[in-house]
């Protein structure tokens, strides 16, 4: 991403020539202009992408930010920012407060010229709430409910795969991970016997090294929530396919990766992000009643769809609800495309990271117009009756040049 930038930013930032009032006469240029001061609000689950990731294209664009980490995991934007200053960058564009969030954020809001905000939909609301009173500008990257769309001619081994990573990596920490599996009902079964049984097989570990495939939950609460939803489900006749209980005798925020069946509507773990290593699966028959069950939430993060048939496969990706849609994959292909915008809809968020919209959301546009050899008016002794006369006769031939 930075790498992009580092390359891209001049085309995105340069000044561009539009079509003036009067071909010629008039000389149109738009300008980008930095905000002033960014605020941006970062997370505490992968806290060097959603911190450096959007101060790097705030710095790119001219302004000065003001981050507030969330302080589990503060100490990497404090570390990347020594890393900054010592390659160059003024120690005073770069600020970092570190506290509790409902004192340190709203003030981080109050001051900004623009706010960047990563986290749940409810804290969005109140920052856009905040943001609109000022009416300054912001983008928010919220939560999700994201969907995968096995479809009856998916390779199973390859969805299997796709299902493990797409929901447990990071323990389910993660805002573009799986939470709802739909799966055609003539491939359900052995599907599942497969995505149960490597599930089950996962190895979770502590150790800071390759070998364990899920670590912990990032705190107690984190792991309440867990609990709560796959209990919720239990109780009212949902099945646990795999998983569903707490290991302490791991870690204290252990809890093991989890498949459930049966669950419905009323079921908090239906509609509710989990953030945790919970997926949920059902069975559909056809295409149009997956995608219409898909979209049935008021998120729009990310979505997958796995299929032989690549051209089905964007045509249904097309008509899912989300600001990101892998084929074949379940969230990094989309990610990783840093040129590509990514963010959501509905509930989960405004705005844009990466790409152009990524950068220009941290500038003002401005228009300067610049008119030359004569005036929008009447000039060289015409009346107003000749001027517009002129101006009408003009039009019809810039239409005629197609230049209007």
């Amino acid at each position: 991403m930075a790498r992009h930038y580092g390359r891209k930013a001049p085309a995105y930032l340069r000044p561009k020539g539009h079509l003036g009032a009067v071909p010629t006469l008039t000389k149109v240029t738009e300008l980008r202009q930095p905000r002033g001061v960014v605020g941006l609000i970062a997370p505490w689950n992968y806290p060097l992408q959603l911190s450096v990731g959007d101060a790097i294209p705030a710095f790119v664009a001219g302004n000065a930010v003001v981050m507030k980490p969330d302080t589990e995991t503060a100490l990497s934007a404090l570390w990347a920012r020594e890393l900054m200053v010592e390659a160059g960058l003024p120690a005073g564009v770069w600020q970092i407060v570190i506290g509790d969030g409902p004192v340190v954020g709203p003030a981080v809001v109050e001051h900004a010229d623009y706010v960047a905000f990563t986290g749940s939909t409810r804290t969005g609301r109140e920052v856009a709430q905040a943001a609109a009173a000022r009416l300054v500008g912001c983008s928010l990257e919220l939560g999700g409910k994201n969907a995968m769309l096995v479809l009856r001619d998916a390779d199973l081994a390859r969805a299997v795969d796709g299902a493990v990573r797409g929901s447990f990596a990071s323990a389910g920490q993660l805002c573009i991970s799986m939470e709802r599996l739909y799966v055609h009902e003539s491939i359900a079964d052995a599907f599942l016997e497969r995505f149960v049984a490597r599930t089950k097989a996962m190895r979770l570990g502590t150790a800071l090294a390759y070998g364990a495939e899920m670590g912990s939950l990032v705190s107690e609460r984190q792991l309440e929530t867990v609990t709560r939803h796959v209990d919720e489900a239990v109780s009212k006749g949902a099945t646990v396919l795999a998983g569903g209980r707490a290991r302490p005798d791991i870690g204290p925020y252990f809890y093991e990766p989890t498949i459930l069946d049966g669950v419905e509507s009323p079921m908090a773990v239906c509609a509710e992000e989990t953030f945790g290593p919970v997926v949920s699966v059902y069975r559909f028959r056809d295409e149009g009643e997956a995608i219409e069950r898909a979209n049935a939430t008021s998120y729009g993060l990310n979505a997958s769809v796995w299929t032989k048939d690549a051209r089905r496969g964007r045509a249904i990706a097309t008509r899912l609800r989300a600001g990101t849609v892998n084929l074949n994959e379940s969230y990094a292909a989309a990610f990783g495309s840093v040129a590509s915008p990514m963010g959501g809809m509905g509930d989960s968020g405004l705005g844009r990271r990466h790409g152009s919209e990524g950068i220009l959301r941290f500038t003002e546009p401005q228009t300067v117009a610049q008119q030359r050899l004569m005036p929008l008016g009447p000039a060289f002794g015409m009346t107003d009756e000749k001027y517009a006369d002129f101006m009408t006769r003009s039009l019809r031939a810039l239409k005629a040049l197609r230049l209007r």
